[in-house]
């Protein structure tokens, strides 16, 4: 019997070291709720004029005044004829007049949107998203919910479980 109880405690003993491990359970519940900010950028554009032709005879040439900080230049007449009588001609003239610096932008609205804003020759304007009924919701026993608000929103909801047994 003597030589019976070691090996009966080994037996014992054994199952319980192979079954001992530490199980972790993890619950991560997160709701995210974004409203798109307004914007408006913006580029100015710088003055040109051009003329050109054949047969064209330029009496006085056309062009633009120089501008100031508060005022974009003028369009000065030219004056043309045709050079030969009788004979083909081609005539072109084009004028783009730049933009004015402006000093000061708008500043946002309580709505968080650019109401009135100084705008050059060329532009692009986001518009704020608005929260309307934009809400999430967390729950200790269930799943976040989300509710979906007005234009330029977005609502995420997302419940992450993670079981980890080690040995």
């Amino acid at each position: 019997m003597k030589n019976a109880t070691p090996l009966l405690l080994l037996l014992l003993v054994a199952p319980m070291a192979a079954s001992a491990a530490e199980i972790r359970s993890t619950i991560v519940d997160s709701v995210q709720l974004t409203v798109d900010a307004p914007g408006v950028q913006s580029t100015r554009i710088g003055s040109q004029y051009t003329v050109s032709g054949s047969n064209v005879n330029a009496t006085t040439l056309g062009g633009l005044t120089i501008g100031s900080a508060t005022a974009p230049p003028a369009l000065t007449d030219g004056a043309y004829a045709i050079g030969t009588n009788n004979q083909a001609f081609t005539f072109s003239e084009s004028a783009i007049v730049g933009d004015v610096a402006v000093t000061s932008q708008t500043s946002l609205s309580s709505g968080g949107r650019v109401e009135t804003p100084n705008i050059y020759g060329n532009s692009m304007q986001y518009q704020g998203g608005t929260p309307g009924s934009l809400a999430g919701t967390l729950s200790p026993t269930g799943i976040p919910t989300v509710t979906a608000g007005g234009s330029g929103t977005s609502a995420i909801g997302q419940r992450t479980v993670e079981l980890t047994v080690f040995n």
